[in-house]
């Protein structure tokens, strides 16, 4: 068992059950999914994006221990040089033990590796309950080779939680999440 997934089990979740007043498990707010996402607006011939969206999904293997799927338009906008169809990305999506491996390693390794990092923003929740965080360099995750990245990337991290956001961000506070000190 993981260990972040094991002190939620036997430590956090006693805290929020105190702290929210809970009487059951079922009603403390639990990680369901866990979604990585990585778009492509380059380049604009289909035989270019392509080949940039297979390094993108061996980039999204190696930090999510998943493979990913491609993601394609479900409509044209011509604005944006996009016909219905197109690739337009790569996404995971991340339950269970893989889940909360991915967690642990960005709590513990990844988010302290940023460059002048101040803290994950407080105000990202849906109102829902669900925490929403982009990181602007895939090169911060260490199974990432520097050589093999053709263009650095900023990446979305969507976690799924269930409960409101205050019983959320608790959840996110006690696993460890450095939240900034401002709003």
């Amino acid at each position: 068992m993981n260990r972040l997934k094991q002190r939620y089990q036997e430590e956090i979740t006693p805290i929020l059950k105190k702290e929210l007043g809970a009487k059951s498990d079922f009603q403390i707010p639990k990680l369901k999914k866990v979604t990585i996402n990585m778009g492509v607006s380059d380049p604009a011939e289909p035989r270019a994006r392509r080949q940039a969206l297979d390094n993108i999904k061996a980039q999204i293997a190696l930090i999510s221990g998943q493979q990913p799927q491609i993601t394609y338009a479900k409509k044209a906008i011509s604005n944006f040089k996009l016909r219905e169809g197109d690739p337009l990305g790569v996404m995971v999506t991340l339950r269970g033990e893989k889940m909360w491996e991915f967690v642990d390693k960005l709590i513990s390794i990844v988010l302290p590796r940023v460059k002048d990092f101040s803290g994950t923003s407080q105000t990202a929740f849906d109102g829902h309950g669900n925490y929403s965080l982009g990181i602007q360099e895939q090169i911060i995750f260490p199974e990432i080779e520097y050589d093999k990245v053709e263009r650095i990337r900023s990446l979305q991290i969507n976690f799924n939680i269930s409960g409101n956001n205050a019983s959320a961000k608790r959840m996110l506070e006690l696993l460890g999440m450095p939240f900034s000190k401002t709003k």
